[in-house]
């Protein structure tokens, strides 16, 4: 084949793959897919999560490295999934609740993947201008915090920088990094991080094939080492850790051998490992952020805003489509199992307090008075809303919002504090869910 040719295939490879990231979500063929939620099958995945201690299922990924281990499950932790600005923005609702519940000051860690990784780290910049009454709410939560994510939503970032990243000797992640920092983040590095809450940026490093984790304290790979006090700045840390691959990774970070301090267990400390490092979405290992939490924190919450798997009655024969279904397949099961182990070994046995949300979770099923009104096919189609970092319409926007906030809501006040007093109302009143 010549030059020209095997050119044109690449290319055409490249586009059929991004179409179906790039198009609009549309319904299986032949049916209308119903979102059901990982892992629901047997399991009632909006019931609080409780692991037995001889069921927990973790990786070195889980683990602190070396002096930095707890003493044992302590304080309250919280998980927020990927998936783009649809997850974004999911996840600013359930803030907004959890806000009004008083609970932001209570928090000791939040770990986050991808999509997630954008509201934490407006969180994070926030935080330290955020004005706590005497029970624990921020009264300027919206102005401090929201303003500026809803200006991200209105940005449009994965098709220019898949783009620039097919350009020879450019970096589709250096795009995103400057639309991040141009938004939200600006120069601030990770020492600029509050101590408390504990920030934690979750990233895949592809050549160890576990967490890279990104925090004010350190940055580290249970395999390759440990970096203290990292100035890495908090656009490159959310840009890895929502590098959607391949359009959007590789991250690289160029480091030396001299930045690392020794730490136990590392079977891949040497070049290129520690000096040449490829960063990928962390949602690729982990999408529920959850490894930087389980295993430590005693009250585990979990806000997945990740698009739920659907059917398929005619699946193509194409190859690349065909792969990337495969690889659908592969990464939804992950995801059930990470679920699964946290609701039935975590919640049910009551090894762990806490409670799991998702965006296809039906609101009935917690069985709380004044849960606000979210009709199943209303919530289904936020749940099929494109993975993207993409500009979301306004309306969209605030039914995300206001459905993030509404199953925040009812799992708290099923799960957690049973106490607490029903929601007057939607953050979005005109809008709902839809």
């Amino acid at each position: 084949m010549s030059v020209p040719r095997r050119r044109w295939g690449i290319w055409l490879a490249v586009t059929l793959w991004l179409m179906p990231l790039l198009a609009p979500m549309q319904p299986a063929r032949g049916a209308a897919p119903p979102a059901t939620e990982p892992a629901s099958e047997g399991l009632a995945s909006d019931e609080a999560l409780a692991p037995a201690p001889q069921g927990m299922i973790t990786t070195g990924a889980a683990e602190e490295p070396g002096e930095l281990a707890s003493k044992g499950p302590h304080g309250l932790g919280l998980c927020l999934s990927g998936g783009g600005y649809r997850a974004m923005l999911f996840h600013v609702g359930m803030l907004w609740r959890l806000n009004e519940l008083g609970y932001l000051p209570k928090l000791d860690r939040i770990s986050s993947v991808s999509g997630g990784s954008i509201t934490a780290g407006a969180l994070a910049v926030a935080w330290s201008g955020l004005r706590f009454d005497a029970h624990g709410v921020a009264t300027n939560f919206n102005e401090q915090f929201v303003t500026p994510v809803l200006r991200m939503a209105d940005t449009d970032v994965d098709v220019i920088a898949g783009l620039i990243g097919f350009i020879p000797g450019l970096s589709a992640s250096c795009h995103v990094e400057a639309e991040y920092r141009k938004h939200l983040f600006g120069h601030r590095t990770l020492q600029d991080l509050p101590d408390r809450p504990e920030f934690v940026f979750d990233a895949t490093n592809q050549q160890s094939g576990v967490l890279w984790r990104f925090l004010k304290r350190y940055m580290a790979d249970y395999r390759v080492g440990m970096i203290e006090h990292p100035r890495v700045e908090l656009a490159v840390a959310v840009a890895a850790s929502s590098a959607f691959p391949p359009v959007l990774s590789p991250v690289r970070l160029k480091l030396k051998e001299s930045d690392y301090v020794p730490i136990k267990g590392t079977d891949l400390h040497y070049p290129p490992y520690t000096t040449d490092v490829f960063l990928v979405d962390g949602g690729v290992y982990d999408n529920l952020g959850l490894e930087p939490v389980w295993k430590d924190y005693e009250t585990i919450l979990v806000s997945d805003g990740g698009q739920p798997f659907s059917p398929d009655p005619k699946p193509t024969a194409e190859k690349v489509l065909q792969t990337l279904r495969v690889l659908n397949v592969i990464q939804s099961q992950v995801r059930a199992l990470r679920t699964r182990t946290l609701v039935g070994d975590y919640f049910k046995s009551g090894a762990r307090k806490g409670a799991y949300w998702g965006i296809a979770t039906r609101i009935a099923k917690y069985k709380v008075p004044g849960a606000l009104p979210c009709p199943p096919e209303k919530t289904d189609a936020l749940a099929r809303y494109p993975t993207r970092l993409a500009k979301v319409p306004q309306a969209i926007r605030q039914r995300l919002i206001n459905w993030g906030y509404a199953i925040c809501d009812a799992a708290m006040r099923a799960f957690v504090d049973k106490t607490a007093p029903p929601p007057a109302g939607f953050p979005y009143p005109a809008q709902g869910v839809g």
